[in-house]
């Protein structure tokens, strides 16, 4: 099947290695598509790709198409793509609201197309080994989740529309969205949200910073920590999972030396984007693309659905309601 990549950014980087280890199974990365040419054209020159200068004429030739854009684009590209009748692989997160997310969804079941929302963590060995131990009943029953998943704010120097949340949602959604899928995978529905940062008390703050509360339906309860505050290149994720019978925990941190980081050193070197996770081709992008296409073309259901990701969007949303609020909110999960 014919591959094209929209959007050559730091998912756009991370998604071509992935699709050329697929290349074993019958994927074939063609071309891409991107608003700036010196970006398009470098990531092009290294995978061997055409650039194309419309997304409709990439359609033409593709049967996949993998859209890294902006998330306030992914509904419009998503429709576009299952009319003209391809498969779609989407990076989180799935849109920005919940009435975008279900057209998404509607639209590719309606078309007979397949969608495929890329929330990469439930791909991180460390992620996938804790929540199958969890689901084994390792640990009993889950009591207290601990999520941690913090680092420096995007600094892309052409368009850095991750500070934009028109454009991204800002932190609330565009980075803590892997946390808020990751807990549910673990405790299952969410009933309760409340949350607390930086940006809703000091709109202009530097940086972002919150903690959010989750109380599930099983009466578990998540501490989710989300932080756009420390200095590049600096990247920090960990959890502790609490059970009756146990505790699974892992930090970033584990393995590595006391270091110092300063907020401008000299010489610094870091990504405008934090990627924590290897973009090559063993990482957890190559194994999500992998599943995704395995999946896809033996018309095997996804290990994450569309509808997880409209779930995780539904905390999203309800977290960035408790910051305006001051108050818990709760889920209604009708609404999906």
């Amino acid at each position: 099947m014919r591959v094209g990549i929209v959007g050559a950014g730091s998912m756009g980087y991370a998604h071509a290695p992935a699709w050329k280890a697929a290349a074993p199974l019958g994927a074939e990365l063609v071309g891409l598509v991107a608003r700036h040419p010196d970006t398009a054209n470098a990531l092009a020159k290294q995978y061997g790709l055409r650039v194309y200068d419309r997304y409709e004429d990439l359609l033409r030739d593709v049967d996949i198409v993998d859209i890294c854009t902006p998330t306030n684009l992914h509904c419009e590209m998503t429709l576009k793509a299952a009319e003209a009748g391809k498969h779609v692989i989407c990076e989180k997160p799935i849109a920005l609201t919940l009435e975008d997310g279900r057209r998404m969804i509607h639209a590719c079941d309606k078309a007979g197309v397949r969608l495929f929302i890329g929330l990469v963590v439930r791909f991180i060995a460390h992620y996938a080994a804790a929540q199958q131990a969890v689901a084994a009943g390792q640990i009993g029953k889950p009591g207290v989740i601990r999520l941690t998943r913090a680092g420096y704010q995007p600094r892309k120097s052409l368009d850095n529309w991750f500070t934009d949340e028109s454009r991204s949602g800002g932190m609330i959604l565009d980075l803590m969205i892997h946390d808020y899928d990751y807990a549910r995978w673990l405790a299952g529905n969410v009933r309760r949200v409340f949350a607390k940062s930086v940006r809703a008390v000091q709109r202009d703050a530097p940086g972002d910073y919150a903690l959010v509360t989750l109380r599930f339906d099983s009466g578990a309860i998540a501490h989710i920590e989300g932080g756009w505050a420390y200095p590049p290149p600096f990247f920090r994720t960990s959890f502790d999972i609490a059970g009756t019978e146990g505790l699974i925990a892992w930090s970033s941190d584990g393995s590595e030396p006391v270091n110092m980081h300063l907020m401008n050193p000299p010489q610094q070197s870091a990504a405008e984007v934090a990627v924590p996770v290897a973009m090559d081709e063993t990482g957890p992008f190559a194994l999500e693309i992998r599943h995704f296409y395995q999946s896809l073309t033996s018309s095997q259901p996804f290990s994450v659905t569309a509808e997880d990701a409209l779930a995780a969007l539904q905390i999203a949303l309800a977290v960035r309601e408790s910051l305006r609020t001051g108050r818990s909110v709760t889920i209604n999960q009708e609404a999906i």
